[in-house]
Order: C-alpha cells, then structure tokens, then sequence
C-alpha cells in the first residue's frame, strides 16, 4: 500500500483502552459533514472468537496483532485510497443480543484510521499523515472499562478485571506506548468533563481544514 497523488489526508488515532477515544472520534467527526471525511475502525476487523484458541480459563485474548484480520483491514484502507466504497459487517464483541450492521464508508478527502494496533503495522503507520495518542491514567481507564463492559456487553467484573491485567495493559505497553513520542499530538485525558475533548477537537478541525479541505 503506498499514497497516490490523490491519497486522502490520513489521521491515525489510537489510545488505551478507556482512554476516551470513542467520545474523542465522535466529537471530531461533528466537525465534519459525511463527504468530507471517512473513518475505518480496527475493530470492526476482530477475527471470530469460535476461532481463537482458548485460555484455561475460557477467556479469549483479543489484545494481540493476531486476534485482528490485518489483511482485510489493509485491503479495505486500500479500497478507500483508491476511491472505493467499502463494507463490512459491524463486530459486536460476541454480544448475542445485539444484530450486526452493515457498515458502510466512502471514500473521502480525509480518512481516519482508528486501533490499537495501527502504528504497530507498518504497512498502516506508513499511510498516516498526523498522529494523535490519546491517554489515561491506569486506574481511571479502568473504572472506564468497567462501565463499558459490563454495562454494554454484559461481562462479568471478574473477567473484565482479569482481561485487564493479563491482556489489556500488557498489550498496550508492547504495542502502542513504544510510539507514543513518534505522535504528532499527546492527548491527556483524565477527566470526564467534555469541555477540554471538544476545545482540542475544535483546534485540530480547524488545522485540518487548511491542510485537505
């Protein structure tokens, strides 16, 4: 995969898990109409948890490079620089309540590539124009996940605990704190209050109109 002369503006977004980049991304997409930018999520690339080897403890460990389909995500971020629409099927983290939808994104003058894993592959890292590492202090992305996990997909404290000291932190520290210093912006975010998400949101927005826009 290499830019074209027509390559969208790529901006490479990843963080901690409850480091707020969900409430990060959608406060940046709303400065932006539909044609204007695109977003692709390494998690809507999880390979299937029926095909994934077990634990002892039966707990799947999607924290690694291997738990995604990195050729499918890479093809998909081609399509999009070269012009195409692309589709895929929305992943529900294995939530049986909830019905997958079909994603669709567009391609579009400024493109969004949002993981965990996105500046550990080198063939994504290579496509990114400006680089934004969102970050928490440990014990608050916890009390984070904990409200997202067991409030929106229905695990259990146990597990969430147990995920967070053998998978979660583990796989933060070997795959994206090393490229913390190589990003071009640092975001601290340790606080719930939106005001400073939304001012720093308006600021890099506003930067980007002058760039692609």
């Amino acid at each position: 995969m290499t830019p074209t002369t027509n390559a969208p503006y790529v901006i490479g977004i990843a963080g901690s898990s409850g480091s707020g980049k969900t409430f990060f991304l959608n406060c940046f997409l709303n400065h932006f109409a539909p044609h204007e930018i695109a977003l692709i999520s390494q998690d809507d690339y999880y390979i299937p948890a029926h095909t994934k080897t077990q634990e002892e403890n039966k707990l799947y460990n999607f924290d690694l490079p291997t738990a995604i389909d990195r050729p499918a995500f890479s093809k998909n971020i081609a399509a999009l620089f070269s012009g195409q629409t692309i589709y895929r099927e929305e992943y529900t983290f294995n939530n049986q309540a909830l019905k997958p939808k079909l994603l669709e994104t567009k391609p579009a003058p400024v493109l969004i590539i949002e993981g965990l894993f996105i500046f550990y592959y080198e063939e994504v890292n290579a496509l990114l124009n400006h680089r934004i590492f969102l970050h928490a202090e440990e014990d608050i992305a916890l009390q984070r996940r904990l409200r997202r996990d067991l409030i929106e997909r229905g695990y259990n404290e146990e597990d969430v605990r147990y995920k967070w000291v053998n998978h979660v932190m583990p796989a933060y520290r070997q795959y994206l704190l090393p490229f913390r210093d190589q990003c071009d912006r640092i975001i601290i975010n340790n606080t719930d209050d939106p005001a400073p998400i939304v001012a720093i949101t308006d600021e890099i927005s506003a930067e980007l109109r002058t760039k692609a826009l």
